[in-house]
């Protein structure tokens, strides 16, 4: 078992950190820690017929510092319970972190496969990683394996950047694909086997950057969808490029066609997930529905982080259903679960023309929104929608239909610096916007899943309401209802 004097020690600092929290921006129906610093989701996996999340966590404080996983468990993907922490560092096979990774259910034992962290020289932040296991039979309660670590050293022409397995079952054979970087910088994710998850046999390269996708390519995620395999990755180091790549770092995909005889994995541009201010490091499940789900850390590094004043920081992002559009495109929508947050419906506005403006006033702050624009003969060339504050606060949502391109506009919206984000989107006749708002967060779903933009924000005012506008012309809204939404927390 871990050591409890570890994971006490942890626990205590957990539940006094949670006693002095300003919960003014805490999320209504995300998941979150009880208090202090978390970032990427980790182990998602169904085990005893109950969804599992893990997520990485600074028990002891705000800011990021040594690396522990914390849980929290569902039924329905939409209210989570949280469980004790599951893994705490400090032994030889994970000296200073126990860094991200994934789980799977190997027949009644859930296996948690994660990376450890170990400093040489941490002011010159100089250090060295390798893989581990730890096992339980309850889904709550993990012991690391004596056998650890399983692998040990990356691959010689490697650096030491070597971290974030995500293991699958294939046949007969599991399989685990890891984030690295060669000697020259340059991001790659390689390949490794195993036939009982304890000994694994280096396969090669999966894929490697072409010397523009950045030096170091982490939280890597391979899985196959409607006969393509697709390769989840966070590359670390890409240039920006208009409108592309804005963020600190990206999260994004690349799909094509695989042969596990070859580990040959033939595959078209890299392609981003999320076109918002705060999306990185997602990871999937397959569900016993067959859906592809996905998570991801909502925040970004060196973002605005106000939240830290308040004594917590971080959150994931709602549970998402990945697919494959008709252009062999990834579509993210929200799982169909998410409508049970549902309480209060309001048919605001159905078939009415709008030129200039439409208020709709509601002061709730966790709400669904959804927004359907007839662009079919419309006379404005940009429309959208405001979440107001009740002074000069608004958040604008726009769409430009020469352009063909989605807006997200934060800048003017409580604490945000670099406010404005844009996504490439083909609306053609009909323009659908689902959103949805918490206290402090914007997750935006246009055209069925075409495109999404996800963002933390900071209101300083408090909620006036949903504004419909358009410019310089008229436009048809079909439709325009919102949702008040449980707090799933109280």
């Amino acid at each position: 078992m871990l050591p409890k004097s570890r994971m006490n020690k942890a626990e205590e600092a957990l539940s006094e950190a949670e006693g002095k929290m300003d919960d003014r921006y805490r999320l209504g129906y995300h998941i979150m820690a009880p208090a202090n610093w978390i970032n990427d989701p980790n182990g998602l996996v169904q085990y005893k017929g109950e969804y599992h999340v893990f997520y990485q966590h600074n028990p002891f404080d705000e800011n990021w510092g040594p690396m522990h996983w914390g849980h929290v468990k569902s039924k329905d993907l939409v209210h989570w319970e949280h469980l004790p922490i599951a893994l705490t560092p400090g032994d030889a096979c994970d000296t200073d972190g126990c860094f991200s990774g994934s789980a799977v259910d190997n027949d009644g034992e859930l296996t948690l496969v994660y990376t450890g962290h170990h400093y040489t020289d941490k002011e010159k932040d100089i250090f060295y990683q390798n893989q581990n296991i730890a096992v339980s039979k309850d889904g709550i309660t993990f012991a690391k394996i004596s056998e650890n670590p399983v692998i040990d050293l990356p691959p010689a022409d490697s650096a030491h950047h070597f971290r974030d397995p995500k293991v699958w079952k294939h046949d007969d054979t599991w399989y685990m694909v890891l984030g690295n970087a060669t000697q020259d910088n340059e991001g790659r994710v390689i390949l490794y086997s195993s036939p009982d998850l304890r000994k694994w046999e280096y396969r090669g390269v999966l894929s490697q950057s072409d010397g523009t996708l950045g030096y170091m390519w982490e939280c890597p995620d391979f899985f196959e969808l409607n006969g393509k395999h697709i390769l989840l990755i966070s590359p670390q180091g890409i240039d920006r490029d208009g409108d592309s790549y804005n963020n600190l770092f990206q999260t994004g995909y690349l799909l094509g066609d695989y042969d596990y005889a070859t580990n040959e994995f033939v595959h078209g541009p890299f392609t981003e997930l999320d076109h918002g201010h705060d999306f990185y490091a997602v990871q999937t499940l397959l569900d016993d529905k067959g859906r592809r789900v996905a998570i991801g850390w909502m925040d970004m590094w060196e973002a605005n982080m106000p939240t830290k004043a308040d004594g917590w920081c971080g959150a994931l992002t709602l549970p998402r259903e990945i697919t494959l559009g008709d252009q062999l495109e990834i579509l993210m929508n929200p799982v169909e679960e998410i409508t049970l947050l549902r309480k209060t419906e309001h048919n605001e506005c159905k078939k009415r023309s709008i030129l200039d403006n439409y208020l709709i006033e509601t002061k709730e702050d966790l709400i669904e929104v959804k927004a359907v624009f007839d662009l079919t003969n419309a006379d404005s060339p940009a429309v959208g929608l405001k979440i107001r504050g009740v002074e000069q606060e608004e958040l604008i949502l726009s769409y430009d239909g020469e352009g063909k391109q989605l807006t997200l506009d934060c800048s003017k919206f409580g604490k945000m610096k670099d406010g404005v984000r844009k996504a490439p989107l083909n609306a053609n006749d009909l323009l659908s916007l689902r959103i949805f708002l918490d206290r402090s967060s914007i997750e935006v779903f246009a055209n069925n899943g075409q495109t999404s933009m996800t963002s933390r924000i900071y209101p300083n005012e408090e909620r006036l309401g949903i504004e419909l506008f358009t410019v310089n012309g008229a436009v048809q809204i079909d439709e325009l209802t919102y949702w008040t939404l449980q707090d799933t927390w109280k």
